[in-house]
């Protein structure tokens, strides 16, 4: 019976949701549902996911004692419904806002997330985590682990499997399986296979089965092993999770209750070691825009809900994505040896356009950054030119493959590095704010960033050209800045910056696409009396040591400006100043770079004012340098 009031606004926490008798959680979901693409389609953000494990998430929180029984989602994008049914409805229209909610899982906002989250396959090493420690604790919570099967591309994911099918804690572990079609048809029969093979009575024969054959020889006690394993693998698909030491139990439908709450009841009764649930769902599921899309609206900007339509604006200027894709696409086209490589992020990094254009050199290995590099650094053995385009948030997951299989054996891999800098709404978690400081460690690395888009084709092109070693070139998300792009972009020279405009006093070193806030404050400095040049520095590895000498003669005070942590450009070029004796002087010199606290989600302007990195933070920051007034940027507190 559908009831006449909208169950959901009865539902402020899971304890309420506990109180609904199992008949009323179909209607619930409905709501939930509406109420998730309503909320999206205000504040855009990860839709798909989150549409496709709406009744898992009801059938979770109704099992499930929440917040005692932890529950892991993977990565984060499909946490909307849980949101929504944690206390955080009425902020839900906050999502991705400035001050609003975030848009994964986080642990500072909610007692319900356990576990923050937004990079992919951490969710079962968390999860196992907290299992022993429960164990140790002599605690009797259930801890749940809930990842994708993309996640599951990823070797983490996998060797947190192996540990947990090891120690033989109690954990449950969640693949919810929305794309690589790994399961049989789910139906009534599969349905059934699941209830029998998470209840009491199949565990039980099972156990009595085992303890017989242990009376018999070894060799009849290792056959039957073999036909129980090798018929339940027919059956079910199970084959490789038992093996890796979990029980499981599947294939699932994940938007069927009557199917996924007694499966759910049952684990959770009976659980006594490490066993996987294997969920069938549809990403995008409920919602027909959704659904037809080819991406089933994994990420979207605001939308109409009644013909999904986004209301993306034009933009001024194409991306700097976009536009790496050209000018990698026209270097290909140019070169046979020119390669894409990405992991899992196609359409994020623009290799998509590349793979339309060169379908044969374009390679999507899956959430697996490790694989990538070293993958790279294979093909590069061979004489090719493979670019490994990644986000500079992701490419952390490789520091070890970029130092031991690319740098170390010198192989020319070319790593084209997305999102540098703040991001905005995505947030801390996926701030591009650390490559340079831990590339710039790494021996016989040639270091790039990209002013403008212009200077991103150029780059693109001095890496095709440049075969003695590794290169990395950074630019960030969004509008680049309108500048008039050329068919191809010109090499430039290794190591050598260039002069943007020149000054007497103040000198501004630029590295990366802060440069136009640069320009902007030293124009107001000029119109306060100041001479002020402003320099490109292009290279970070190996420094333009000569021009910056040059700069230090010629001014009173250089300051170095980057999107990037402590550590990188600005304090390369304090170390070649102290070493050379630059700083024994009368030089006033300051690094400006990101400040070092996390800075959450907001518009990247707003972010880029909490880190004093725009140009009115920029002039207040050097008139209080110069004597001239006192003005520190308001920085977040730490996280």
């Amino acid at each position: 019976m559908v009831s006449s009031t909208p169950l959901l606004d009865r539902i402020k926490d899971p304890a309420d949701l506990r109180q609904l008798p199992p008949e009323d959680l179909r209607q619930l979901a409905d709501e939930l549902r509406l109420e998730t693409i309503s909320a999206v389609s205000e504040t855009g953000g990860h839709l798909g996911a989150g549409l496709g494990v709406v009744e898992l998430t009801v059938a979770l929180h109704h099992v499930f004692n929440t917040p005692d029984d932890r529950i892991i989602w993977d990565v984060g994008h499909q946490a909307y419904p849980h949101k929504i049914l944690t206390q955080r409805r009425d902020r839900i229209r906050t999502l991705r806002k400035g001050g609003g909610l975030s848009g994964f899982t986080k642990r500072a906002e909610s007692i319900y997330d356990p576990f923050g989250a937004a990079h992919s396959s951490t969710s079962i090493s968390a999860a196992l985590g907290m299992a022993v420690a429960r164990d140790l604790m002599e605690k009797d919570n259930h801890v749940i682990a809930v990842i994708g099967d993309g996640a599951m591309s990823a070797g983490m994911a996998y060797e947190a499997m192996n540990n947990a099918g090891a120690l033989k804690n109690r954990l449950i572990v969640i693949l919810n399986d929305n794309d690589m079609s790994i399961a049989p048809p789910v139906g009534a029969m599969s349905a059934y296979l699941a209830r029998l093979l998470s209840g009491t009575t199949y565990k039980s024969v099972r156990r009595l089965a085992k303890g017989l054959t242990r009376f018999l020889s070894d060799g009849i006690e290792e056959k039957a092993r073999q036909i129980e394993e090798y018929a339940r693998g027919l059956a079910t698909g199970g084959t490789l999770f038992e093996e890796m030491g979990f029980y499981y139990v599947g294939p699932v439908d994940g938007h069927n209750l009557e199917h996924l709450m007694p499966v759910l009841q049952n684990v959770r009764k009976t659980g006594d070691g490490p066993t996987l649930i294997h969920v069938v769902t549809k990403k995008g599921h409920g919602y027909a825009p959704a659904e037809a899309a080819s991406d089933k609206y994994h990420g979207v900007s605001k939308f109409d809900v009644v013909t999904g339509v986004q209301s993306k604006s034009s933009p001024a200027a194409p991306s700097y994505t976009s536009v790496f894709a050209k000018a990698l696409i026209e270097e290909a086209s140019h070169d046979d040896k020119v390669v894409g490589i990405t992991a899992a992020m196609p359409s994020g990094t623009g290799l998509d356009k590349f793979a339309d254009a060169f379908p044969n050199r374009c390679f999507d290995v899956g959430i697996a950054e490790q694989h990538a590099v070293t993958f790279a650094a294979g093909m590069a053995t061979e004489g090719f030119k493979p670019f490994a385009a990644i986000y500079s948030t992701f490419l952390q997951r490789a520091y070890d493959q970029i130092i031991h299989d690319v740098a170390l054996q010198n192989l020319p891999v070319r790593f084209a590095i997305d999102r540098a800098g703040l991001v905005g709404a995505d947030g801390p978690t996926h701030a591009g704010s650390f490559d340079p400081a831990y590339l710039g460690t790494v021996p016989n690395m040639t270091l790039m960033a990209a002013a403008d888009e212009v200077e991103l084709m150029n780059m693109v092109a001095t890496q095709v050209a440049y075969d003695d070693g590794p290169s990395a070139l950074r630019y960030p998300r969004g509008e680049a800045t309108g500048l008039a792009l050329p068919v191809r972009g010109t090499p430039l020279e290794i190591g050598k910056g260039r002069i943007i405009r020149e000054g007497g006093r103040i000198c501004f070193l630029s590295y990366g696409t802060r440069l136009e806030q640069a320009i902007l404050a030293a124009e107001r400095l000029d119109a306060e009396g100041w001479r002020t040049s402003v320099v490109d520095a292009r290279f970070m590895k190996p420094l333009d040591v000569d021009l910056i000498a040059r700069l230090v003669g010629e001014h009173e005070t250089l300051i170095t400006i980057e999107e990037s942590a402590i550590g990188g450009f600005g304090s390369h070029v304090a170390h070649y100043l102290s070493s050379a004796g630059h700083l024994d002087g009368n030089l006033k010199f300051r690094s400006l770079v990101l400040p070092d606290c996390y800075i959450d989600h907001d518009t990247p302007s707003n972010m880029y004012d909490l880190a004093g990195l725009n140009s009115e933070q920029i002039f207040a920051q050097v008139c209080e340098l110069m004597g001239k007034g006192s003005a520190q940027p308001t920085l977040p507190k730490r996280a």
